[in-house]
């Protein structure tokens, strides 16, 4: 699954573990609401990594959560779906819109394959400084360099470089983000 090899989404031990991961997804949704020290704890639970100062505002939505590593000081706005079947990253300092998708399952073409219920499914990266807009959808496979900004409702099928923003579906550079000079001064 993990290596992106066809697996059946059936297989009882999968079952099990996407389970676990919508219970600690409605936890912390009821621990969001009263207690934030609360409901990060659950965070660190349900997911496989998590910055400090980061902050997902709930309903979220995983398929496994132990698949997603989040950096620090990331924030995510209602309705993250995040379908965990192979890794996904998100980097540092990241802004994530409301209802986002970030979807790394795919299906096999052949008819008979996805009759017997064979999926498959291929990594997510998001780099450092990203900003997704609202609705945006990631789709399997993708990485996004530091620093670029995906436009509201974008769908983002292949990998978008650095410093530059990107709109539409499909997703394409529209333009670059200018980088100031680096003149060898300490910040």
């Amino acid at each position: 699954m993990l290596a992106g090899d066809l697996y059946i989404a059936e297989d009882p031990e999968l079952q099990a573990a996407s389970r676990r991961a919508y219970r600690l997804s409605r936890e912390y949704e009821t621990r969001y609401a009263v207690d934030l020290d609360s409901a990060q704890q659950v965070l660190h639970e349900m997911l496989g990594a998590v910055g400090p100062d980061v902050n997902i505002k709930p309903p979220l939505y995983v398929d496994y959560g132990k698949y997603i590593t989040v950096g620090a000081r990331t924030f995510a706005n209602y309705g993250l779906m995040a379908l965990d079947v192979a890794p996904i990253t998100i980097g540092e300092d990241v802004q994530i819109g409301p209802n986002v998708q970030l979807l790394t399952p795919t299906h096999p073409v052949d008819p008979e394959l996805r009759r017997q219920k064979y999926e498959a499914a291929k990594p997510i990266v998001i780099g450092n400084n990203v900003w997704l807009g609202g609705g945006a959808i990631v789709l399997a496979g993708v990485t996004i360099g530091e620093n670029s900004v995906i436009g509201a409702g974008a769908v983002v099928t292949r990998d978008i470089p650095p410093n530059v923003v990107a709109a539409g579906n499909p997703a394409r550079v529209i333009r670059e983000i200018a980088q100031p000079p680096n003149d060898g001064a300490e910040a």
